[in-house]
């Protein structure tokens, strides 16, 4: 059945005509969300499932079985032939299970016919074996069973395979037999309830008593690389492991830093134009796109959106990003830092929270001073991120990361605020005891008179800052690339409902005690600010300098994924979760041990492929090149040719013993890996001998590939990939 939109849909043939059309006529097209069930269902039945939403009722089954029927109604007039419980399981990806809307009816003469029958059980609820899936411990192999159920408050979608085939997507989390989380979108869920319960007991103390709802809300800005996929294909490093395990920088890298904010290459605007056609048919509202910093680099970036629906569709993105690059020729890499020497690629997580009157709670207005709503909450979020700072960075950290943070774009690993001068102020002044005291928003004149004055934002930018105040929100810079928002969202959101507990219990008391409101509102603020001054900075967080401030502080200091799994296996640490319903306390420890099993398989992979690289690539590179150069020294009269080419024979013999050597000291390292049968020991090996062992190797095999010569070295060079194949 035709589409009732001319835009196409993934598969479409590259190159065919798409008729000028506003977005706004076919953004949401491909999605089922309120708006259709609104005009669709029975008002009975809406009503039934707004109360669901509003107030977490169960539907009744005829409310379901008119719901499943409007949507295959509708799916299959889009064309759908399947549908599909989509989860994100603790694997870091998506995972479905089609099924077709067919079924077999009987006629009286035994006669079988087809028809298309969805109800409202298919829809609520799913059962793929959870044995294959993440647990953690929580199941076993002979323990299957899990559920998927329907989750409501996302919009259901239809997508389509480059084959043509179109499937109905109902999101959805995932469960144990017991109702242990096996998801990422159980917590964050959970989250965003205890982050709305806690906030509206809040801001009623404030003085927003009829507050009814607060929504954490969303913008994950996404950065990637786009490399030719027929390149990309002649590195086994990439395809195995999404990066570059060997490979010598090129003398231009982003040096000239003339890639960010440039024309973007007409290749690529043809593939972000396709891409943003197909995001916004699934009603995810893209609103950025520009050249990133280092080459063949880019990003996006949404408006903000309900932190449930941002994760599913930030989720979704990353899916028809490679989908779509794929049909453009490209391969698109989401690592976290596919290649050396160059920036890395983050999702920084723009954060705050609304009231159910759609007022954003971490604007300051004109005058943050006299705000109190916004003074006592952004008091809250300092706290909470001090408070719980250690497994904030932890729930970012991952093989990945590791590679990315602390170097040029991508924060250090030290969990920071950045305030911007304005509000920097203003505590300060609340702190010492003062009235606050704010200017009008100051003008920007740039002396030339045809250029309209600029108003000045209350704060500047700290590129450098973890986690930064940037206007009217929160930005978490130091998530990768690659990662699943829900994780540190759900830590994030958490840790500030914790505090929001707590800082109710001090308001209540404060209040009883000064009689006054806002005198107690203002004191309230001076004791978490007083208290989380130590989490304050607005230096360069790249220096030497800060790290020994940090120590000083008390700040942690979480380096790496392996130093991460000690936070997330320290009770103490975690109580915060399970005191807010986040995750149970058999739900952290599962988290911990999938973590752990994921960094040793990822480093595993990684080793592995280093060492084949080297057997299978460099090592005959340099035999060819060596033989080429002994031939050409041998046959050479000139004695100073002979002498410049015995040198470089020379230079060929070293390189060639130490690549060999360092390759068999990372081959017995990996050998005696596959020996330990201890989890954290396979880890601690892995951090003290084998990362080292391919650091060393690699540095060897990319100053091979400086003397080999280029028709020998048959490995795609980095200037091949970043330079020459995204601009074409």
């Amino acid at each position: 059945m035709a589409l009732e939109s001319s835009h196409h849909l993934a598969g479409s043939p590259l190159g065919k005509e798409t008729p000028a059309q506003p977005i706004s006529e076919y953004f949401g097209e491909l999605t089922f969300g309120l708006g259709e069930m609104r005009e669709r269902l029975p008002r009975d039945a809406f009503n039934e499932l707004m109360k669901t939403l509003e107030l977490g009722r169960k539907l009744s089954k005829e409310t379901a079985d008119a719901i499943a029927k409007a949507i295959m109604d509708w799916a299959v007039r889009k064309g759908a032939t399947h549908f599909c419980h989509w989860f994100q399981p603790m694997t870091g990806l998506t995972a479905e299970k089609h099924d077709s809307f067919i079924s077999i009816q009987h006629s009286n003469h035994s006669e079988l016919k087809v028809i298309e029958r969805f109800t409202g059980s298919m829809l609520i609820q799913g059962e793929p074996d959870a044995s294959s899936f993440p647990s953690g411990g929580m199941r076993s192999t002979f323990e299957a069973r899990g559920y998927t159920a329907w989750d409501p408050t996302s919009p259901l979608f239809v997508v389509e395979s480059a084959a043509g085939a179109r499937t109905l997507c109902i999101p959805t989390v995932f469960f144990g037999y017991h109702g242990q989380a096996l998801d990422n979108k159980t917590p964050l869920l959970r989250s965003v309830q205890s982050l709305s319960q806690e906030a509206c007991t809040f801001l009623k103390l404030l003085g927003d008593v009829d507050v009814k709802s607060v929504m954490a809300t969303l913008g994950p800005e996404q950065e990637y690389f786009l490399i030719d996929r027929e390149v990309a294909a002649k590195r086994p490093d990439l395809m195995m492991t999404g990066r570059t395990l060997i490979g010598a920088p090129t003398a231009r890298g982003q040096k000239l830093e003339d890639h960010y904010f440039g024309s973007i290459p007409t290749r690529v605007i043809t593939f972000m134009e396709d891409l943003e056609r197909e995001l916004y048919r699934l009603g995810i509202p893209v609103k950025t796109r520009h050249n990133e910093v280092a080459p063949s680099q880019f990003e996006m970036a949404p408006i903000f959106e309900s932190m449930s629906i941002a994760s599913d569709h930030n989720t979704l993105a990353m899916e028809t990003m490679k989908r779509v690059a794929a049909r453009h020729g490209f391969m698109c890499l989401l690592h976290e830092k596919p290649f050396a020497a160059i920036n890395g690629s983050g999702k920084h997580c723009n954060w705050s929270m609304s009231n159910d009157k759609g007022e954003n709670l971490l604007d300051p207005g004109h005058t943050p001073h006299q705000n109190l709503r916004f003074l006592a909450v952004a008091a809250v979020v300092i706290r909470a991120v001090h408070k719980h700072s250690a497994l904030l960075a932890s729930s970012i950290m991952s093989p990945g990361n590791d590679l990315r943070l602390g170097g040029n774009e991508a924060p250090p690993t030290i969990i920071s605020i950045f305030l911007g001068s304005m509000l920097e102020k203003i505590f300060e002044t609340i702190g010492r005891g003062e009235a606050a005291r704010g200017s009008e928003r100051e003008i920007i004149n740039l002396g030339v008179g045809h250029i309209p004055d600029i108003s000045k934002d209350y704060t500047d930018r700290n590129r450098t800052s973890p986690f930064a105040f940037t206007g009217n929100k929160f930005e978490f810079r130091a998530v990768g690339a690659s990662a699943n928002v829900s994780v540190p969202m759900s830590v994030l959101n958490a840790a500030v409902t914790d505090v929001l507990a707590e800082a109710s219990t001090r308001l209540k008391a404060l209040i009883a005690k000064t009689g006054s409101r806002d005198e107690a509102v203002i004191t309230l603020v001076r004791e978490l600010i007083s208290e989380s001054k130590n989490i304050l900075f607005s230096g360069n967080n790249y220096s030497a300098e800060w790290r020994e401030e940090a120590k000083r502080r008390n700040l942690p200091i979480i380096d790496s994924a392996a130093d991460a799994f000690a936070i997330w296996n320290d009770e103490k640490a975690t109580e915060f979760l399970v005191a807010t319903k986040v995750l149970s306390r058999e739900e952290i420890v599962s988290r911990y041990n999938v973590q752990l099993e994921r960094y040793i398989k990822t480093m595993e992979i990684e080793l592995d492929t280093t060492v084949a690289l080297i057997n299978e690539y460099v090592v005959p590179a340099v035999e060819k090149q060596l033989e080429r150069t002994y031939n050409v020294q041998r046959d050479v009269k000139n004695d100073n040719l002979k002498s410049a080419l015995g040198r470089r024979t020379a230079t060929l013999e070293t390189a060639f013993a130490d690549l060999l050597q360092q390759c068999d000291a990372l081959k017995r390292s990996v050998d005696k890996l596959a020996d330990t049968h201890d989890e954290a020991a396979k880890v601690a090996h892995i951090v003290r001998e084998c990362k080292p062992a391919a650091a060393k190797l690699r540095a060897v095999a990319d100053r091979a590939e400086q003397e080999v010569a280029d028709e020998l070295w048959t490995l795609p060079k980095y200037r091949e990939m970043l330079f020459h194949h995204s601009v074409k």
